[in-house]
């Protein structure tokens, strides 16, 4: 039964990568799938409409809170000017200097990436910074790189990524955000590196025409100018609250939202940029959240007593338990977690790393490690990703350009993960 459980996550992994199937369809479908050739029944205790599907579904609703409420934050950034603001000034104190303009937009990307990831990030970190990076002369890949790898710098702290892995893996969020924090140093190095790197091997490239450099101001906000200073604190707000002062995370996030709101908003307009910014985080967190809903179902269905039971012989026999092999293998299967492979945590890795944890083949703090690790390269260098994309087309380049050029850096950042996980785990 184990063998026809993989095969069935093999033909979803397949209708995934083909594009025949969106990826939060293709996870339902294998979770209803794997229930039943783990002999759930119909419906009743341990079954696929009252287990998988009725209790799978809000099984990561507090994830999914926290992701509309990044996002909510993230609307509010955007629409009151802050974070093309601090991109500003940034480029306005780097002048033309190449290098000290990608450090500070990659500073700039790595305090948006806290609040909320993916493109969202990107195109608050990237429309103002791409253009100028790329005026300067940084090379385009480089420009677009520099904005992902910054959004990953912050990813550790990006408190709906800790609610996610608290929920998924049934870990406190003092405990995700332990390791978080051990995994932010390899980020920051390699992002660092990356800009000093890339930027002195490639060179400058002026590109002065390029089209965005000169765009006309398009939005409101940019026609009324910058934010006030003290707005530009906005991003930090709910962090302090998180970490500094281990405040939950979702009142963190909704203070960020009235402090950003209080701050740059008259009390006569407060009402409409509430409600405006509100409606307009929900359609940016919808995918996320229709993608977690899904998570949770294939959660709930490799957690099912027959399908730990089949799958816990075969899985325990390829799990490296030394912990040196077990950082040489996971380095290894680092692709795995690119174009929406079995080991990205948003898809199929999080049924894998429900399954280790429930077959006890690793301590769930053990699978943290891997399923962060295998993150940052995700959020940076896989070509499917809405950042990835987004960063690329913006700067005039292909997805798979930037992944090339961003690999070898967020591996490195992998193995860091890896290693700390072995060390400290296992």
């Amino acid at each position: 039964m184990g063998v026809v459980i993989l095969l069935i996550m093999a033909v979803g992994v397949a209708a995934m990568l083909s594009r025949k199937l969106p990826t939060a369809f293709a996870l339902v479908g294998m979770a209803v799938a794997i229930a039943v050739a783990a002999g759930a029944a119909f419906s009743g205790e341990e079954s696929v409409l009252d287990t998988v599907l009725q209790e799978g579904a809000p099984m990561l609703a507090s994830t999914m809170i926290a992701v509309l409420l990044g996002s909510w934050l993230g609307k509010l950034l955007d629409e009151t000017g802050v974070a093309s603001t601090i991109v500003r000034k940034i480029v306005e104190f780097g002048g033309d200097r190449p290098t000290v303009v990608a450090l500070g937009v990659l500073g700039v990307s790595a305090l948006i990436g806290t609040v909320t990831g993916s493109a969202p990030a990107a195109m608050m970190a990237g429309i103002i910074g791409i253009p100028a990076m790329i005026a300067v002369g940084i090379p385009k890949v480089t420009a677009a790189g520099t904005i992902l790898m910054g959004i990953a710098v912050g990813v550790p702290f990006e408190l709906p990524i800790w609610q996610f892995f608290s929920s998924a893996l049934d870990l406190s969020v003092p405990q995700v955000r332990s390791f978080m924090v051990k995994l932010f140093p390899f980020a920051l190095v390699a992002a660092v590196g990356y800009v000093l790197i890339e930027t002195r091997r490639r060179g400058v490239e002026h590109a002065w025409a390029f089209k965005s450099a000169s765009a006309k101001p398009s939005s409101r906000r940019e026609r009324l100018g910058d934010a006030p200073w003290y707005a530009l604190l906005t991003p930090v707000v709910p962090l302090v609250l998180a970490l500094g002062f281990e405040l939950a995370i979702i009142p963190s996030l909704l203070a960020g939202v009235l402090y950003g709101l209080v701050t740059t908003t008259r009390p006569r307009d407060m009402n409409k940029r509430l409600l405006r910014t509100l409606y307009g985080g929900f359609n940016v967190a919808a995918p996320p959240i229709a993608l977690f809903i899904a998570i949770g179902m294939l959660l709930a269905a490799v957690q099912l007593p027959g399908a730990v039971a089949a799958l816990e012989p075969l899985v325990k026999a390829v799990s490296p338990q030394n912990p040196i092999v077990f950082v040489l293998v996971f380095t290894l299967l680092v692709p795995l977690c690119l174009y929406r492979g079995p080991l990205n945590i948003y898809g199929l890795g999080a049924g894998i790393a429900g399954v280790l944890i429930a077959a006890q083949i690793y301590p769930a703090m053990a699978v943290l490690g891997i399923a962060a690790s295998y993150n940052q390269v995700f959020g940076v260098s896989d070509p499917t990703s809405t950042q990835t994309v987004w960063s690329a087309q913006y700067a005039g380049v292909s997805p798979q350009q930037v992944m090339v050029r961003t690999l070898p850096y967020v591996w490195t950042v992998a193995l860091g993960g890896f290693v700390v996980t072995a060390a400290t785990y296992l």
